[in-house]
């Protein structure tokens, strides 16, 4: 799916069933690998051998899913259903064995064709239908379409552990990693260290921009990178280390629209996954792996485009050439934000990583630059309609992309369609604002935990419900209580040395 550049700036070559299947025969591909995502947000997969499939299949799906055994899908009487997969996500995997080469292929949900209702019709509980759903919603509000960018956020270790087998199940873990900040320099044997033997070791928050030898991963960056691009058509903005100790890294894809962003985002952490992999070292999407450091979030950038143009710019807004269209989508974003929380940041530990003292946006304002507020406007180049956006910080990467942008999208013209005012910026940093300034300006806050989240998602879901199944918001709920339920009842270590000479 490479890129190419037009005169509107960059666009997919698109595929169509009579080029993959001509692909299939001229590189000798062996196997297609049927992937499609759960509502979690977790990537599955399916192969089978290519001479399985015909021009047929990518019109009237491929019958090799049981969906009651998929979390969040269907239940045990209906469980027959259709991957029908996108040509336009065709790609040969560059790390398969050339003798039994293999491509893979991103798919959508439909019932059986014997379903005494649904005949065959889309699952309303796909994530990836849900994010085609929510294009179409779009269009019928009278707009073109939506750019997005999100920025994935993510730790590469030299290992992990974690105690599964005694009664303490999962209280203890370990992580390895050559720049960590609690392991400083030795051999090279034990360490894993550079050939001198000793390496320096990024201290806890000053990670940000260090070059090699301190920054480690950088050939590992370039190497996800090429495969990215040259492999899977995602073309790449910059990639650095990020600011926290021991392996954070961001790699930043260009825009794109809301389906084909989320594939991209959805493909970017499998690259990520399996080029670690292929390294020794294992990469991980959870948003705070690390006590007393910075965690991992997927800020989403995002504008509404029609007729070809950036719908959110306003050269004579001399704040931040944001026009008022732009300024009601902000005030749905945050109208909204409590509620979203559950969704963006769908994870016990995504609470781990929105506290006070690690950048994160706990606060619900918005701003220019003000990296303290949750929705900030980009002001990097001054009159440029095209790089036009806002960046929504609170989502992580443990959110389910076809399903985070969705719902940002629906809160966004929710505040267009009922005009909801965003109120005036806030450009003080407001992590040091005093609880009586917080309140003069009606700053409010974000959930403190997923349980908090899903109360706000309960009572506060209309915005959503032209996009999301009602069934599908009551998995969501659902998984996010037993998630709290199950984390807040076990018992922490760090409680014994609180507790243990009570």
């Amino acid at each position: 799916m490479p890129y190419v550049r037009t005169a509107e700036g960059l666009s997919r070559k698109s595929l169509n069933v009579q080029d993959v299947m001509n692909k299939i025969q001229s590189e000798d591909i062996r196997f297609i690998d049927l992937q499609f995502t759960d509502v979690p947000g977790k990537l599955q997969h399916v192969t089978v051998p290519s001479h399985t499939i015909d021009a047929d299949a990518w019109t009237k799906g491929i019958p090799k899913l049981d969906g009651s055994s998929i979390r969040g899908f269907t239940g045990i009487s209906e469980s027959d259903m259709l991957l029908k997969p996108d040509p336009n996500t065709f790609v040969v995997i560059p790390w398969s064995d050339p003798s039994k080469k293999y491509a893979r292929v991103l798919c959508s949900i439909n019932w059986g064709m014997g379903h005494p209702v649904h005949k065959g019709g889309p699952l309303a509980k796909d994530p990836r239908g849900i994010a085609q759903k929510a294009e179409e919603f779009l269009k019928e509000s009278g707009y073109g379409y939506s750019i997005w960018g999100p920025e994935l956020e993510f730790f590469v270790f030299d290992g992990v552990t974690w105690d599964v087998n005694t009664p303490a199940k999962g209280q203890s873990y370990s992580i390895r990693s050559k720049e960590a900040a609690w392991k400083p320099g030795g051999p090279a044997t034990e360490q894993g260290c550079g050939k001198g033997g000793i390496n320096v070791p990024i201290r806890h928050k000053e990670g940000y921009f260090p070059t090699t030898p301190q920054d480690t991963l950088m050939d590992f960056r370039n190497d996800a990178t090429t495969i990215l691009e040259d492999d899977f058509g995602i073309m790449v903005d910059a990639h650095h280390h990020e600011v926290a100790t021991a392996g954070q890294c961001e790699i930043n894809m260009m825009y794109d629209t809301l389906v084909n962003q989320a594939d991209s985002a959805q493909s970017f952490k499998y690259v990520i996954k399996n080029v670690a992999h292929q390294k020794g070292m294992v990469a991980t999407f959870m948003p705070k792996p690390l006590v007393g450091d910075n965690g991992s979030g997927m800020h989403c950038h995002q504008s509404i485009w029609k007729d070809g143009n950036n719908i959110f710019y306003d050269e004579t807004d001399e704040h931040s050439e944001l026009s008022q269209t732009a300024r009601y989508y902000i005030g749905g974003i945050m109208a909204h934000t409590r509620a979203l929380a559950c969704i963006v940041a769908p994870t016990t530990n995504s609470y781990k990583r929105l506290v006070p003292g690690f950048e994160a946006p706990i606060y619900i304002a918005w701003s220019r630059s003000n990296r303290s507020a949750n929705v900030r406007v980009p002001i990097n180049i001054k009159g440029n309609p095209k790089a036009k956006r806002i960046e929504f910080r609170c989502p992580d990467t443990t959110a389910n992309p076809y399903l985070a942008f969705p719902a940002m999208l629906c809160a966004g013209l929710d505040g267009i369609k009922n005009k909801i005012d965003c109120g005036n910026p806030v450009d003080e940093n407001i992590y040091t604002l005093s609880e009586d300034r917080k309140r003069e300006l009606n700053i409010k806050s974000l959930p403190r935990d997923l349980a908090e989240a899903a109360d706000a998602l309960e009572s506060d879901h209309d915005f959503l419900k032209p996009v999301f199944d009602g069934d599908l918001l009551e998995t969501i709920l659902e998984f996010a209580r037993d998630a709290h339920f199950d984390v807040a009842s076990r018992t922490h270590p760090h409680e014994f040395q609180l507790y243990f000479d009570a």
